[in-house]
């Protein structure tokens, strides 16, 4: 049976490949054109877009995303979305389904491949994380982002989980930036993207599956908190909601 299966994930993956590629040549001149659009406009155009295409691509794959929480996102509030990473899945399920606009920190080695490039560089800040410089001046970019009024989404686990624990260790850059701005933080649980898109346990593999997106409550920056308070904080209700929850949705 898991022979089948290995064989079916693989010819689905060919499959899902070839949708995304349609999806992405429709949604590529729609969204370069929210370049051109003030922000935050712009960026919430280009959300909109990206989450009707991954609607589209996702039925098409016989996947579904159901997200709960939405209602912690305050009117006229931006905040720093927390989230755990399992999959390269996570960012086209993550970035549409944060309501409002949004920009994610993201790999620039990824930039580099065409047309979809071109969409990634659009909803992300861009961090080489060799480069110390990239990385100073990625948290400069991150900092405008919350002041145009946008949220900022980053995976403080830095690399997908691999593990076989709910969380890695969290690095300190999205508690700083919280520090430094007083923005509120979201901790997020993503479920099952690794049961969809797995990786490099299995290249080249794609299995359909429902996905589960959940925003938990506000974190808010306290006088007294450092980045290492923070962190621990933020860390133990993830961690401890993921290993309440994940059973469910498994």
């Amino acid at each position: 049976m898991t022979v089948i299966k290995n064989i079916l994930g693989r010819i689905w993956a060919f499959w899902g490949a070839i949708i995304f590629t349609i999806t992405l040549l429709i949604a590529v001149i729609p969204i370069w054109l929210t370049n051109y659009i003030k922000e935050p406009g712009g960026t919430e155009i280009f959300r909109r877009i990206s989450k009707a295409w991954m609607g589209v691509f996702l039925f098409m794959i016989g996947c579904r995303i159901i997200v709960k929480g939405k209602e912690h996102f305050a009117k006229g509030q931006n905040y720093i979305v927390v989230s755990n990473h399992n999959s390269y899945m996570d960012i086209p399920v993550t970035t549409p389904q944060i309501p409002g606009p949004n920009k994610t920190i993201a790999k620039a080695e990824l930039a580099k491949i065409p047309l979809f490039g071109l969409i990634y560089s659009r909803g992300s800040v861009l961090v080489d994380r060799k480069s110390e410089r990239s990385r100073k001046e990625s948290f400069s970019k991150m900092k405008a982002v919350l002041e145009e009024g946008l949220h900022m989404c980053i995976y403080p686990e830095g690399t997908r989980n691999k593990t076989n624990e709910p969380l890695k260790s969290f690095h300190d850059g999205a508690f700083k930036l919280a520090i430094d701005t007083g923005k509120p933080i979201i901790p997020t649980l993503l479920f099952n993207t690794k049961k969809v898109l797995p990786g490099s346990s299995k290249p080249f593999y794609l299995w359909p599956a429902t996905m589960h997106m959940h925003f938990l409550l506000p974190v808010i920056v306290q006088s007294g908190d450092t980045v290492t308070t923070l962190k621990e904080k933020v860390f133990t209700i993830m961690y401890d909601y993921c290993k309440l929850n994940a059973a469910n949705y498994s």
